[in-house]
């Protein structure tokens, strides 16, 4: 029997078993769930670059549920010229800013990262290509910012917009 996702053969264990390790198994549970199933429901939004709008293109508010929609209405709108989502309700946000260089993490960025203690539900690239967002399940409370490196680090867990680009960040977070 082999591992559903990288294919090394399985030995021992249990005849139901289907990964070699628990990452293999966190990564193709990550691989077959959509952003719709990894980030809160009815939380999505369009955008014109930063700024949110509603899937009929009207401005959207970060604190008017009644201004989001579902996935499924983001998806099928073509209001603006991409979607984000609303943070809060336990969606959180890491924003790393110039954290990659040519596709690769930077040292400040690895720190960061190594002191995340929330659990990640989606990581991905930001729209510049250099930065990372790793959505998060945290509590709401205060956000921050500060300057780490050659680049910054901000965390929001409410009342906030971010755009989501969906090109994940496939290297090993931990």
């Amino acid at each position: 029997m082999e591992c559903e996702q990288c294919g090394a053969v399985l030995v021992g264990g249990s005849s139901r078993r289907r990964f070699c390790t628990p990452r293999c198994r966190q990564r193709h549970h990550r691989a077959t769930v959509g952003p719709s199933e990894r980030l809160s429901e009815g939380r999505w939004v369009r955008c014109v670059g930063k700024r949110p709008v509603t899937v009929s293109g009207r401005p959207a508010s970060s604190t008017d549920p009644s201004t989001w929609s579902s996935w499924p209405e983001v998806q099928s709108s073509t209001a603006g010229d991409g979607f984000g989502v609303m943070l809060g309700g336990g969606l959180a946000c890491h924003d790393l800013d110039h954290a990659l260089d040519g596709g690769e993490l930077k040292p400040w960025a690895r720190e960061v990262l190594d002191g995340i203690r929330e659990r990640v539900l989606f990581a991905e690239v930001s729209v510049s290509g250099e930065g990372l967002h790793l959505f998060v399940e945290a509590p709401e409370g205060p956000g921050h910012r500060r300057a780490v490196g050659d680049g910054g680090h901000e965390f929001y867990s409410r009342a906030r917009f971010i755009r989501v680009t969906g090109d994940r960040w496939e290297r090993p977070l931990v």
